[in-house]
């Protein structure tokens, strides 16, 4: 145990932000250089070294907290890069955008603010990295099996990197013109600057991984022919398909897909454009959906210069405590400021959007809403409740609702799909096409990070043993452990 009376000596800490006026001025990440590592070993001692930590069913990859927690706190920092670096192939990721179920699942969280465990993780990285401790790690001798991974998010990275360790050669493919996948092109450089990506891929090139970018599987090549090319084929392309909102107005010019829009802003801190094509500037703008790819749109808007900001949430606006039908240690569904939040704008719980109105060019120029409640398990609209906001920029961020059906991906593998939409799989992470895995949200629906890493990595497994007849690869979880998603 790091430190017998560190709950008790240490209050919680986060890591600070810079001041608002700051950082919408730029596109580096919200948090101060430096401000975790003076008061992480404080914060690490807090663990008290459950005999039951909860923290591990918390988190899906089952990472080891209180090890690396006693190791923080003791700053042997080599020590807890290799116990953090056991169970997650990407911990700076996770660190940076994991909602932190396992911080739910704390067990001082039940009477106490639970351990900082994010800001702990995130800390041993990025001193591993600075200490020089992740570095690549080939394979003693190669298996001579081939495995093609499509997507390159961060279920299908950690499935390759699982992969070419074991020994396999495994090519990676990419429709973008640059690896990530949605870590890649969703995610704000203020969330994550991308040169942590850029690290990890040159990690995995000096190990053997192989990336093709620019090549869509169904389109560029036919899926059945890259499945009689490879020993085996892991599909991590992600549930792509952004859920429509089918109102009136829907076809004015000025409303776009989330995926339409955050992808642009991230190509201009990338040098690849001047401007974003769709940009937020001068513009009353408004975010339908209320999660983090919401967020992320606010975020964005405010950088880009806005004049206002509002995020439309259909459900009602949630509670700052746990509720009954949430007790510890599950996550639960609470009131959540994020940094973009932080920074300005409205948030309007409790409406839906009736319809739009547009100028007589075709722009969108305004958005009328109606507030809506609970009634017998039914949502419905409270009549009298209609108004209409200024509306010149609106982003659809309500989620996804399967991968992509039409590449023709699914088609060409002859893939069979379950009752949600997503790509059907059994307890190896194998497709009803032998040879054929399935990882990620691409088979889950749309998830965390955290859940796609830990797909990935079990997804690798069930590969390995296909190709050789048994596997010595870590397995977090199965496909049948849904009930535990968040």
């Amino acid at each position: 145990m790091a430190d017998p009376k560190g709950f008790l000596n240490h209050d919680r800490e986060v890591a600070k932000t810079r001041p608002v006026e700051e950082r919408v001025k730029d596109w580096n990440e919200v948090y101060q250089p430096g401000s975790l590592l003076p008061i992480i070993s404080k914060q690490a001692s807090r663990c008290m070294d459950c005999g039951i930590p909860f923290c591990h069913n918390g988190c899906p990859l089952g990472n080891l907290i209180p090890e690396w927690n006693d190791y923080a706190y003791r700053e042997d920092w080599e020590a807890a890069s290799e116990r953090l670096h056991a169970t997650n192939n990407f911990p700076e990721f996770t660190g940076r955008l994991c909602p932190a179920p396992c911080e739910a699942a704390c067990v001082l969280g039940i009477n106490q603010p639970p351990v900082t465990i994010k800001n702990v993780e995130v800390s041993i990285i990025d001193k591993a990295w600075d200490n020089g401790d992740v570095t690549p790690q080939p394979p003693e001798r190669l298996s001579g099996k081939t495995v093609a991974v499509i997507g390159s998010g961060p279920a299908g990275l950690a499935a390759a990197q699982q992969l070419t360790r074991a020994g396999h050669t495994v090519a990676v493919y990419e429709r973008a013109d640059r690896i990530g996948g949605l870590l890649r092109y969703g995610i704000p450089e203020f969330k994550m600057e991308k040169r942590h990506i850029n690290r990890r891929i040159e990690q995995m090139r000096a190990e053997g991984t192989k990336f093709r970018t620019e090549v869509e599987i169904g389109r560029d090549i036919d899926a059945a022919k890259l499945r009689r090319r490879y020993d085996a084929v892991v599909i991590a392309a992600g549930s792509t398909t952004s859920r429509d909102l089918p109102a009136p107005g829907r076809d004015l010019k000025g409303i776009h897909f989330a995926m339409e829009y955050l992808p642009l802003a991230n190509k201009v801190q990338e040098g690849d454009l001047t401007v974003a094509p769709i940009s937020a500037e001068g513009k009353h703008v408004v975010v339908i959906g209320g999660g983090d790819t919401g967020a992320d749109c606010v975020g964005t808007a405010h950088r880009q210069g806005a004049l206002s900001v509002t995020q439309l949430e259909i459900m009602p606006k949630p509670g700052e405590e746990r509720n009954e039908g949430q007790p510890w240690p599950t996550f639960p569904m609470l009131y959540k400021v994020t940094s973009a939040h932080e920074e300005g704008g409205e948030r309007i719980y409790s409406v839906n959007t009736t319809h739009f109105e547009g100028d007589e060019d075709g722009n969108v120029q305004a958005l009328h809403l109606i507030e809506v409640e609970f009634k017998d398990g039914k949502l419905e609209q409270k009549p009298g409740t209609e108004r209409k906001i200024p509306a010149q920029l609106v982003t659809l961020a309500m989620g996804f609702t399967g991968t992509d059906k039409e590449n023709g991906l699914v088609e060409q593998f002859g893939l069979e799909l379950d009752e949600r939409g997503n790509i059907a799989r059994d307890a190896e992470f194998e497709t009803n096409v032998p040879g054929v895995f399935v990882a990620g949200d691409a088979g889950r629906g749309q998830s965390l990070i955290v859940w796609a890493i830990a797909e990935g990595r079990s997804a690798a497994k069930g590969v390995d043993r296909f190709l050789t007849g048994a596997s010595s690869l870590p397995a977090p979880i199965k496909p049948t452990d849904r009930a535990l998603a968040v």
